[in-house]
């Protein structure tokens, strides 16, 4: 009878431990003021070794781009384009897109996306979006993921 109880808490203990979703990245969100009524969005990818993010710059073919949006805000005004990326880029033609001749552009360890923008006024608000991204490692690349954000204007 213990037998099968240890092995029947085993099972269970097992299941769930597979059921959980895997994300090693780490994520912060802030808002820095500039001049006036400018301020930036930075955030930041903390990506553990060996694991890289990929660029919102990865051209079509290869592994999902990072993305981020902006919620609406009608006291906010975004700039076009997208956000800057600071980190070390890495570009590589990774074995499975190369056969369609996609060179990869990728972090690892850390990366910042800054997105300047302004605000209509001297007024409180918070800025919201989210942030799509895939993460990969040298064997096997994890399900693209949105996290949200919801930052208070200082």
């Amino acid at each position: 009878m213990k037998k099968l109880l240890f092995s029947f808490f085993t099972l269970i203990l097992t299941t769930g431990l597979f059921a959980q979703i895997k994300d090693p990245v780490s994520w912060k969100y802030e808002t820095v003021k500039q001049t006036g009524n400018s301020f930036q969005l930075v955030i930041t990818a903390l990506v553990p070794k060996p694991w890289h993010i990929y660029s919102q710059n990865t051209p079509k073919g290869g592994p999902i781009p990072t993305k981020i949006k902006v919620n609406t805000n009608p006291l906010i005004t975004l700039p076009a384009g997208k956000a800057k990326e600071i980190g070390k880029l890495e570009k590589t033609l990774d074995k499975n897109f190369s056969a369609k001749g996609v060179e990869v552009l990728f972090y690892g360890e850390q990366v910042q996306f800054i997105q300047n923008f302004s605000l209509k006024g001297t007024v409180k608000t918070n800025i919201s979006g989210t942030v799509e991204y895939m993460i990969c490692d040298d064997n096997q690349c994890l399900p693209p993921t949105k996290k949200s954000f919801d930052i208070k204007i200082q």
